[in-house]
């Protein structure tokens, strides 16, 4: 029996049902090691394109000490590695049921201290079309409540793109959310160095400060779209064949419908309303 048809067996239907899955020990410690000191020196030596946030060492705010960095695919060969790596790509396949093209690298420091990411969809930003983006999301440290893991929402994977609201900018580097349902809430992902977990563009999802002491939550995530898709948003051209080779999209368009929770007969369902073009930010993890 083949790793994909394991995967396929094992694991496409808990994505299915509740929009993502882990992988447990997809990456072994030594690869995990070497990328933790490879962004940890990129990091060191100063700012790269994307670095929006700035590099200030003497900033109260450890998200300024520690700014994320964005798209390091285009710049840098190992981050390049990583999000064609045949590992993600088979488990993506398996779960979508197409190989899918990569768009964006991400590398989330989150020292102890930092803000966490209120509750939102990635498709808000990516805006695919048909279909949706995914998500291949590489813990780099151990992962719990206290240093802010990921939180998802099950089942919000089959949701269409909901209206955001103002959030929480003490609790959150980000400031739009999305509200939840009556009876809905997040559960946290727990997760060991070299997890990956693979979610749907739709899922809810975010997380929480980091409230340890000392503990990074570093983490190197590749967003992705179905590779029966036509258009994705600007800031994610040009889209990869898992192969590197470029494939070319249409850019889709911003604003649209978005829907809102309302409670009908004690259920929370999802209705439509038409919304203005949104200013977006593109800082999701």
């Amino acid at each position: 029996m083949t790793e994909s048809s394991l995967i396929e067996q094992s694991f496409v239907e808990q994505f299915q049902e509740n929009g993502y899955t882990l992988a447990k020990g997809l990456f072994s410690a030594e690869e995990v090691a070497h990328y933790r000191d490879h962004f940890m020196t990129l990091r060191a030596a100063g700012s790269y394109p994307g670095d929006t946030a700035g590099v200030d060492v003497t900033s109260n705010d450890p998200l300024k000490r520690f700014p994320r960095m964005i798209h390091m695919h285009r710049w840098d060969d190992l981050s390049l590695q990583w999000m064609l790596d045949p590992r993600i790509n088979r488990w993506l396949t398996a779960l979508s049921g197409i190989e899918p093209y990569a768009v964006q690298t991400m590398l989330y420091f989150k020292p102890a201290g930092a803000r966490g990411q209120a509750l939102h969809q990635d498709q808000y930003y990516l805006r695919v079309q048909p279909g949706t983006c995914l998500a291949a999301w590489l813990a780099l440290d151990d992962c719990d409540v206290e240093n802010g893991c990921l939180q998802v929402v099950p089942g919000t994977q089959n949701a269409p793109i909901l209206c955001t609201v103002k959030a929480d900018t003490t609790q959150s580097f980000t400031d739009v959310t999305v509200p939840l349902g009556e009876g809905m809430s997040a559960v946290p992902v727990v997760m060991k160095a070299g997890d990956v977990l693979f979610f749907n563009g739709q899922l809810v999802h975010g997380s929480y400060p980091n409230t340890s002491q000392d503990r990074f939550r570093r983490s190197l995530i590749g967003h992705y779209v179905v590779g029966d898709a036509q258009k994705v948003s600007e800031f994610y051209h040009p889209a990869l064949r898992m192969d590197g080779s470029p494939v070319e999209l249409d850019t889709s368009e911003r604003g649209g419908a978005c829907g809102v929770w309302v409670n009908k007969d004690g259920t929370p369902v999802v209705e439509m309303q038409v919304a203005d073009a949104n200013k977006q930010t593109v800082l999701h993890e």
